[in-house]
Order: C-alpha cells, then structure tokens, then sequence
C-alpha cells in the first residue's frame, strides 16, 4: 500500500460511537418523531395523515391561535426579563468578583452559584411561600423596613405574576452568566491591560474600553443561551402556578401550553398530534432565533476576540 494513501483512523470512530447513538437515541430521533407526529391526527381511533392541517388549526382557529400567541407573547417578556436584568447583573458580580484586591471572592461566588443547583421543584414551592399574603415572610420583612405598602399578592396578580416568576428565575440562574463572565475576564491576557495602564486607563475607564469590548463574544454567547433557555422553560412555572399557569392564563408560556395539549389536564384531553404541532413551533422559533445569532451577531462579535 502507497504511504501517500490516507489512513482511516477507526479509534475516532470507536471513541464517538457511544456519544452519537445516545444522542441520537434521546435527541435526533424523538426530534423527527416529533414533527412526524404533527403531520398526523387520529380520526376514530385511527392515525391519519392531514400534512399542515394540524398547523393551519393552531394558527388559524381562534381558540388554539389566542393561547398560542398569549404564550409566546409570555415566552418573549420571559426572556426580556431574563436579558436586562439577570444578564447585566452577571456582568456587574463578574466585574467585581474579579478585582484582585476582593477579600472571600471564592465564598461570595459559591453563594451566588449554589441556587442554580436547586431543583426547579424546590425554588417554586420555596417562593410560593414565601410570597404568600397569608403565611410567607415577605410581608413581615417589607414591614420591619417600612415598606409593608409596597406589598402585594404578585402570584396572585395578571399583570405582575410572570414579572415575578421571570425575577424568581433571574435569582436563580444569575449565576451561569456571572461564571461565564468571570471566566472570560480572567482570560484577558495582562498584557493588554498593562497597556492600558501606561496610557492612562484604570479603574472602570479601564473596564469600559477594554475588559468589555473583549468579553463581547462571551456576552453573545450568554445571551443565546438565555433565549434557548427562555424558550425552553416549564419547570419553575409548573412548580408555582400549575399547569394551568393562573391566575387566568396570565404566567401561561410554550412550555405549559405544550404540556396541557400533550397531555391533557384537568378537562383537557391529550392531543400528542396538536402537542407535535407546538413543540415543531417552538422548534422553528428557537431554530431562528439560534440562526440570527449565528450568522447576524456572532460575525460582528468575532472582531473583538483576542
């Protein structure tokens, strides 16, 4: 045999077998099953395939149509929530967790980061109670500052109950984006910020001009991870309003309306076909979403890399 000949490396393939058929098994598959299924619909018992019927129901029939739009509308505010407060939040504990002249840096990011090993269950019922106007302690404490006024039954409420989900998650999570970051600072070279400091540029002038443009990308980075995240949610609105998703719909998102279509709740029998048909949706959203990130964002963030 020619030594000119490229040989086939067998232990590449040997190594990534195991990964690709479980990711296949659990990812890949149930994917295409997905959008199998709603092509499909099931008339006396007997599954049938329809094409785009099931999609034309849930855009074009008042009723599938004004809860799904109600729940992405929800889904967006979700996101936005996350995007301007949890994200710069990161931003500012990586900035100060990274001064090198901060005493306990590493008991005040172990602090931060414990809540995003919790269980989404447990952050729920926890903030459900103690948000309740009955017997939660966030009456009490508003009131030993003075501030009982400013109380209010915010699960309770249409226009401030997902806010206040939206904020539970932001407590919770505000510590993948504030590690990210301060990674990424981190790895700033010295070179370049001892630069900055013979002409002149220190402190948060020094932050500004050169720590954030340079962090850039892992910014980008965090911010489509949220949106994936965001899109993805169900647990903590489960665990703290239900299925249903009260009062009147008001915390309703992709993920709980899925579940009430999939697989039925209360009154509401399970459709796995219209269920297909929203899961495909939000599919298709996120997949935009990830693609304009990609091709629109990620190029021009490429600059600042080092």
């Amino acid at each position: 045999m020619s030594d000119n000949v490229p040989r086939i490396r067998w232990h590449i393939l040997v190594f990534l077998a195991p990964a690709v058929i479980v990711y296949t098994a659990v990812m890949i598959f149930p994917l295409f099953n997905t959008l199998r299924l709603a092509l499909y619909t099931e008339i006396d018992q007997q599954r049938v395939f329809v094409g785009m019927q099931n999609f034309r129901t849930l855009f074009g029939d008042a009723i599938w149509s004004n809860q799904f739009w109600n729940a992405l509308g929800n889904n967006f505010w979700f996101f936005f929530i996350h995007m301007i407060v949890q994200n710069p939040i990161g931003v500012l504990l990586a900035a100060i967790l990274s001064h090198p002249r901060l005493r306990f840096a590493h008991l005040y990011r172990s602090a931060i980061f414990i809540p995003t090993i919790l269980s989404f269950v447990i952050v729920g019922f926890a903030w459900k109670l103690i948000l309740s106007p009955i017997w939660g302690i966030a009456p009490s404490m508003l009131d030993a500052v003075g501030l009982k006024s400013l109380f209010a039954p915010w699960l309770g409420k249409e226009e401030y109950a997902l806010t206040t989900l939206a904020l539970v998650s932001v407590w919770q999570f505000v510590g993948i984006p504030m590690m990210l970051i301060y990674a990424a600072l981190l790895s700033i070279p010295e070179e370049i910020l001892e630069a900055g400091e013979c002409d002149g540029i220190t402190g948060l002038s020094a932050f500004w001009k050169i720590k954030l443009p340079l962090i850039l990308p892992s910014i980008g980075i965090i911010s489509i991870l949220t949106f994936v995240g965001n899109f993805n949610a169900f647990d903590l609105i489960y665990s703290a309003q239900g299925a249903l998703a009260g009062p009147n719909f008001a915390t309703d998102i992709l993920g709980t309306f899925l579940y009430r279509t999939f697989f039925g709740f209360q009154l509401q029998l399970g459709d796995p076909h219209m269920g297909s048909a929203i899961a495909t949706a939000m599919f298709v959203i996120i997949l935009i979403g990830v693609c304009i990130y990609l091709f629109g964002i990620q190029t021009r963030l490429r600059r600042y890399q080092f």
